[in-house]
């Protein structure tokens, strides 16, 4: 196990280096989510009221554009130069590089979503009435798409049209995600008295459902791709 956990934390720190050197998450997909926010803070600026109840689920759908292009980048990245091939080669378990995909990709949308949910705050003059909540939401609700994200990420590898078609798998199946995190959001942030802890739970089960079928599948994925 700690075998595993440390070839994890091997390609986790890959990714992450990429993405810090690259810097193409900070100059390229944060000001993208944000400029997803600006877009319906002006559509919506003449309706205050629908603005302030629709600030949750407007938050998730920048997660998901922006989350969409980290899966992509995560993927493509390594399709190139025969790094992927290099991977397998090297003896290091398949689980072990779905679960440092999957930690990687989840540190960088965590962020992602600290910075987003300040836009939503200043833009669209919300409140975050349960910090707790709020916080908790984000960090199931990025491991859930994440999961979903590196199975499908490691799907689209053999598709000829990967960076079209990984948007048309990938946003059907995280759907309840952006759901449970929309209601869940919906009550921290006060516009909502539903149970937002039940949402969290579900999110919970997602999150462990999927990495369990990622452990299991992800070998054979990558030996399709």
């Amino acid at each position: 196990m700690s075998e595993l956990l440390r070839e994890a934390g091997l390609i986790a720190r890959k990714d992450l280096l990429i993405e810090w050197r690259s810097r193409v998450a900070v100059n390229q997909i944060a000001p993208l989510g944000m400029l997803v926010l600006v877009v319906f803070a002006f559509a919506l600026d003449a309706n205050q009221s629908l603005l302030d109840r629709a600030s949750a689920g407007l938050f998730w759908v920048a997660v998901l554009f922006a989350g969409i292009i980290t899966v992509q980048r995560a993927f493509t990245l390594e399709s190139e130069h025969g790094i992927r091939d290099a991977l397998r080669l090297s003896g290091i378990r398949p689980a072990a590089m779905f679960l440092g995909k999957l930690a990687a990709i989840s540190i960088q949308l965590f962020v992602l979503e600290v910075v987003l949910l300040f836009g939503v705050v200043a833009m669209y003059d919300a409140t975050v009435e349960e910090p707790l909540l709020a916080v908790v939401t984000a960090g199931t609700g990025t491991l859930a798409f994440s999961a979903v994200g590196c199975i499908y990420g490691a799907v689209s590898l053999g598709l000829r049209a990967r960076e079209t078609l990984l948007p048309l798998l990938l946003i059907p199946v995280v759907a309840p995600v952006l759901l449970a995190g929309t209601r869940a959001l919906e009550r921290a942030l006060g516009v909502s008295t539903q149970a937002g802890w039940n949402w969290v739970g579900l999110l919970v089960v997602v999150s462990a459902i999927y990495t369990a079928i990622g452990l299991a599948v992800f070998g054979p994925l990558l030996e399709d791709g």
